[in-house]
């Protein structure tokens, strides 16, 4: 299960949340909003090579393999 980065739409507080898929709704721990995840940090493919073009949803992705 992945660790994802949120910031709440509504009150703008950030937040990590421990998810079962990357997908999955998260509400905010304080107002209890729809939060977003947010992006951060540099994103890196299974072969060590630097991603053209990198969303971070490997599920859809078809360019690091």
């Amino acid at each position: 299960m992945p660790v994802f980065s949120y910031q709440c739409k509504q009150c703008g507080f950030s937040f990590e949340e421990l998810v079962k898929r990357y997908d999955e709704e998260v509400p905010c721990p304080k107002c209890g909003a729809i939060s977003e995840r947010t992006w951060s940090g540099c994103m890196y493919s299974q072969t060590g090579k630097p991603p053209k073009k990198c969303s971070g949803n490997c599920a859809t992705c078809p360019g690091c393999h």
